[in-house]
Order: structure tokens, then C-alpha cells, then sequence
């Protein structure tokens, strides 16, 4: 689907009702929207046949007023600079809404990697790296893995950065282990997707044990989303990927397809569930909808055929604003994005942190603080809903522009 206009971005829609429910001054809620710095590189390197590459890359730095710029690179053909400014200052309320010292930032190169080799792609994120050098460090910005980037480019980009200033595993995270990465991180989107369910059945009253969940998108984050729903009890009725769904209406063996899936990279070819569409897999009855795979799945075109309790937004923007209006008036639960795929960034918070402490947390210890931070933060969230009587996504707006611009006068004034 094409982009929506800033006009009816759900995430430009709920920051403007925010600052005008928060009653921010105008002049500061346009302050906390400009980014502080964007960057764009040139970034040639050298292809196996020997020819010399170049391709387009982006770092924007939304706003450091409550720490370090923080924020993943991703390598998509369709990156450009407004997609990138867009995601940072998302970035900026994420790590305020789940009150960590960080502030927002987001990088990618405009590039297709399926048509790179492992090498290519090695020299093009080195010097790419070297690019953004300039403007990054410990205490400065700290990249992350995002679409189609991974531990691996994680840690060229250290590699890169630590031959210029010695050894900085905390420059980036997401890390593998064994360069300093967190116990924990791998899995934590999806935990925190599964912890905000779990909240979110218990406010609205929903019978947790036995609730029927459809997962659209099998990846990452939404094959274990899916494992530790399972674990609370939770029947998951259907999953998709790009190859289609599976449904099975009396739940599927999520650990058999957990363990296909991790082998195969596809859920495609499990022995079990009838296979359906994408489009018939948002349409089903069930408790809980969760979108974890693209932005903008559920929207004008399909909100009416929604049959769900409540909606966990575990992608970037899966309901655009019309459809979160529409879900709105029928009293349908949308729980934003910007809360319920925060365990990441949390978690790469926590790899920082150990870092920077040279010191080793376990998986509990990671689990645990990663738990305290998700439900801490839904139940603040869920206060300012209950008190304002407004959506979610709104309430979630309204507690992170709210820390932020309380940092902003105090470092200004």
C-alpha cells in the first residue's frame, strides 16, 4: 500500500491529539517534532567482479534531550529519508514510553541486499559505517539491527568502529553473544508482545487460558509471540507468512511449528491446519488479532471484516488511522505499536548497560527486568486511558511527549 499522508499517519494523528490533551505549548510540541541532525552518505564499495558500487545511506537523529540517540539500519530498496525521520522520532516516544534513558534515532541504506553477496554486503555496511562515524558513539548515537540487518551486520559495524577507536562493544546492539550480546535479546520483541497480551486480557477481561489468538506473520518477532502465548495457555487458532496462513480452529502445535519454522524459515508445508490467506486470516473471530509482520495490513479496505476482541500491534503501523477510527467506534481494543513491540529496544538497553559495565546478566535476570519495564509501562498507559478517557495509542503518546518535554524545560529553561 502506498504511504499514508502525515494528515491520516496514526502515529502524526495520535502525537498531535497528545500535545493538545497534554496542553503542551505550540511552540514546544514543534520543538520536540524537528530532528536534530539528519545525515546522508554516499556509500561506495567495491563489488566481487571488481567494480566499484555506490549506494544511498541515512542517519537522523531525532532528539537526545533524555540520553544517547537510539534506533536501528536497515538495507530496503525503499528506504528514503522520510521513512527514516519518520521511525526516529517513533524511536524518541518508544524509549520514553518505557521511561529508558535513550532518545530517537534510525539509519538504513536504500538497497535491495538479495542482490548483494555476503562480501558485498560486508564492504558496503563497513564503509557505510565509516560514513555515519562522525556523529555516532557510546554516549552519542547506538545503532541496532532492523529489517534485513542482523547480528552479523552488527558486528561488522563494531569491528569498523572498533579499529578507529579501540575496542566499543557498546557502540551498537543486538550483538551476537559471543561480541557481547544480551541473553534474551533474540527473543525479547516477541516476549514483550506476549507480556502485553497478558496485560491487555486482564484489563479488558478476557479469560487468558484457552483465549483464541491469530498471529499474522510468523517471523521473529511473531513466531515468539506465539511460543510464549502458548506457554501462558493461549490457543493460537492461526499464523501466516508470506507463503499463507494455517488454521486449525482448534489451536496449533506451536511448539512442533516453532521448531519447523526455525529449520525451515517458512511455516509453509506443516503437516497441520488448513492453509488460508492473509486476508482470511485477519478476518477470523478470535480474541486477540496480532499484526506482526507489515505496516498498514489492516486498513480501509478490510477494517469491516475485523472480528477480533482487541488488536496487539506487534509490527510497525499495522492499522492505519482510518481503520484505528473505525475500531474505535465498534470498541475494539488497539494496543499501539509503540508499546507492544518495545521489548527490543528494552532489551538492547539492557545489552548496553552491560557493556558499558563489562559485566554479564543472565537470561532470568534479563527476562525479569524485561517484564517489570512492559507491565510498569502498560499500566501507566492504561491509567491515562482510563483517565482521559481516550485510546490507547493516545495514552501512550501522552506519557512519552509528556517525560520528554518535561526533560526539554528543564534542560532549556
Amino acid at each position: 500500500m502506498a504511504k499514508e499522508s502525515s494528515s491520516t499517519n496514526p502515529t502524526s494523528v495520535a502525537y498531535k491529539k497528545a500535545v493538545l490533551k497534554l496542553g503542551l505549548k505550540k511552540n514546544i510540541g514543534r520543538a520536540l517534532e524537528i530532528p536534530d541532525r539528519e545525515l546522508t552518505v554516499e556509500v561506495p564499495f567495491r563489488r566481487d567482479n571488481g567494480e566499484i558500487d555506490s549506494v544511498i545511506g541515512y542517519r537522523v537523529q531525532h532528539n537526545n534531550t533524555r540520553g544517547p540517540f537510539k534506533g536501528g539500519i536497515r538495507y530496503h530498496q525503499h528506504v528514503d529519508i522520510e521513512e527514516v525521520r519518520s521511525l526516529a522520532t517513533l524511536m524518541t516516544w518508544k524509549t520514553a514510553l518505557l521511561d529508558i534513558p535513550y532518545g530517537g534515532g534510525k539509519g538504513g541504506i536504500a538497497v535491495n541486499p538479495s542482490n548483494y553477496s555476503k562480501t558485498e554486503l560486508e564492504r558496503m555496511s563497513r564503509r557505510f559505517f565509516r560514513g555515519i562515524d562522525p556523529i555516532i558513539g557510546v554516549n552519542i548515537d547506538i545503532p541496532a539491527p532492523d529489517v534485513n540487518t542482523n547480528a552479523q551486520v552488527m558486528s561488522w559495524f563494531m569491528d569498523e568502529y572498533s579499529q578507529i577507536h579501540g575496542y566499543s562493544p557498546a557502540i551498537v546492539t543486538g550483538k551476537p553473544i559471543e561480541l557481547g550480546g544480551s541473553e534474551g535479546r533474540e527473543a525479547a520483541t516477541g516476549k514483550g508482545t506476549a507480556i502485553i497480551t497478558r496485560e491487555t486480557a486482564e484489563k479488558w477481561g478476557i479469560e487468558l487460558n484457552n483465549a483464541e489468538v491469530v498471529i499474522q506473520g510468523f517471523g521473529n518477532v511473531g513466531s515468539y509471540a506465539a511460543k510464549f502465548l502458548d506457554e501462558y495457555g493461549c490457543k493460537i487458532i492461526a499464523v501466516s507468512d508470506v507463503s499463507g496462513g494455517l488454521y486449525d480452529p482448534n489451536g496449533l502445535d506451536i511448539k512442533s511449528l516453532f521448531e519447523y519454522n526455525s529449520k525451515n524459515r517458512t511455516i509453509d508445508g506443516f503437516k497441520q491446519g488448513k492453509k488460508i490467506t492473509n486476508q482470511e486470516l485477519l478476518a477470523l473471530k478470535c480474541d486477540f488479532l496480532i499484526p506482526a509482520a507489515l505496516g498498514s495490513a489492516i486498513n480501509k479496505s478490510n477494517v469491516n471484516s475485523i472480528k477480533c476482541k482487541a488488536i496487539i500491534e506487534a509490527a510497525n503501523g499495522p492499522v492505519t488511522g482510518y481503520a484505528a477510527d473505525s475500531l474505535w467506534s465498534r470498541k475494539i481494543a488497539i494496543i499501539p505499536d509503540i508499546l507492544t513491540n518495545a521489548g527490543g529496544v528494552t532489551v538492547s538497553y539492557f545489552e548496553w548497560v552491560q557493556n558499558l559495565q563489562q559485566f554479564k546478566w543472565t537470561e532470568d535476570d534479563v527476562n525479569m527486568k524485561l517484564e517489570d519495564k512492559m507491565v510498569k509501562s502498560f499500566d501507566e498507559v492504561f491509567s491515562i486511558k482510563q483517565k482521559n478517557k481516550v485510546p490507547m495509542r493516545i495514552a501512550s503518546f501522552m506519557v512519552a511527549i509528556d517525560r520528554v518535554a518535561n526533560a526539554y524545560n528543564l534542560r532549556e529553561g
